[in-house]
């Protein structure tokens, strides 16, 4: 199992992730991950970071795809790429319904339709076999109406790598199956090691050969396990209660899959009512113990064997203190 370091969203301040980053690379972890909801984009952080780094593979978990056309993204992805030396790696996701409409101005329904044409059309320009054009339900090129007189193109650079590596954000198990079909790997969250057939069923078997799975986990050492607990907690209850719709929200219906629907409820209306820190004592301790790496190093270590246990090929740590880098890629490596 490979490590990776997830910074997610740039928050706007002096930090410059940089030197962590530096570290990780250092120690020989596989890649950083960064994200974007609708604040800082995930694309500008890694160039940032690319810039200063050799190795270390730059993954975006995950870039929206409503944010940006598929041609946007193909040119963005062969500009990364080259500028990286083939670093890049490319996970998408669909977001939520929203900010998809509320935030891009873009309709949501069919997430799994849109999202199987937007790879198919980065495939075929990153490819630049021949000059695009693509006939679907949800993209069409060239555009069939406007002034009539669009035709197809192909990239005008040549792509360092024809096959830079797409990775889907999932959740649920009809995502998880599109993954497989038409990805290179699965960006899962939220993930428990202990209950992944419960949770997903059969989408978590037969994976393609070579297919990846970073998957995020909070690593939060300490003596006080409950304190551990409380920043997972913390993030918990805000993605349950505040990252979506009352009537539709993923995270919240993925937390309902891995056994936990009446608590969710509970954070939910609580974080809705203004409540945040009633919201945040109402995330069961145990959910939170089984996503994340908590309390002492000898813990973690004895429970590090469970994802060792699963298809996880990355575990993509969430920890900012290079001290907890270092440690765990002593009990990893």
């Amino acid at each position: 199992m490979k490590l990776g370091l997830m910074l997610g969203y740039w928050t706007a301040g002096p930090e410059d992730p940089i030197d962590l980053v530096l570290e990780a690379e250092r120690l020989g972890y596989d890649s950083v991950w960064t994200a974007e909801a609708y604040g800082s984009d995930a694309i500008s952080p890694l160039c940032w970071i690319g810039a200063r780094t050799s190795k270390i593979k730059l993954g975006t978990s995950v870039i929206q795809i409503s944010a940006r056309t598929p041609a946007c993204l193909a040119m963005t992805a062969m500009t990364i790429d080259h500028l990286s030396h083939g670093r890049l790696i490319l996970g998408l996701g669909v977001s939520g319904p929203q900010v998809v409409e509320g935030w891009y101005g873009q309709p949501f329904p069919r997430p799994l339709e849109r999202t199987r044409e937007y790879v198919a059309i980065v495939r075929q320009m990153l490819a630049r076999e021949d000059y695009v054009r693509f006939q679907g339900k949800q993209y069409q090129l060239p555009y069939p109406g406007g002034m009539g007189i669009g035709k197809p193109l192909k990239l005008i650079n040549q792509p360092l790598r024809p096959h830079v590596p797409i990775y889907l954000g999932a959740m649920g198990p009809k995502n998880i199956e599109l993954a497989k079909e038409i990805a290179d790997g699965w960006l899962p969250l939220y993930m428990s090691p202990y209950r992944m057939k419960e949770v997903y069923g059969d989408a978590v078997s037969n994976f393609p050969a070579g297919f990846e799975i970073p998957c995020p986990v909070m690593v939060v050492p300490g003596d006080d396990l409950s304190q551990c607990l409380f920043p997972v907690k913390m993030t918990l209850s805000f993605y349950i209660g505040g990252m979506g719709h009352k009537s539709k929200n993923f995270s919240k219906e993925q937390i309902a899959r891995m056994g936990y629907a009446k608590e969710a409820d509970v954070v939910q209306q609580l974080f809705l009512e203004g409540k945040r820190g009633e919201a945040i004592e109402a995330v069961p301790d145990a959910l939170a113990d089984e996503i994340a790496l908590c309390g002492p190093w000898a813990r973690i270590k004895d429970r590090l064997q469970a994802w060792h246990d699963t298809p996880v090929t990355t575990l993509v740590t969430m920890a900012r203190d290079p001290a907890v880098l270092r440690r765990l890629a002593e009990l990893v490596g």
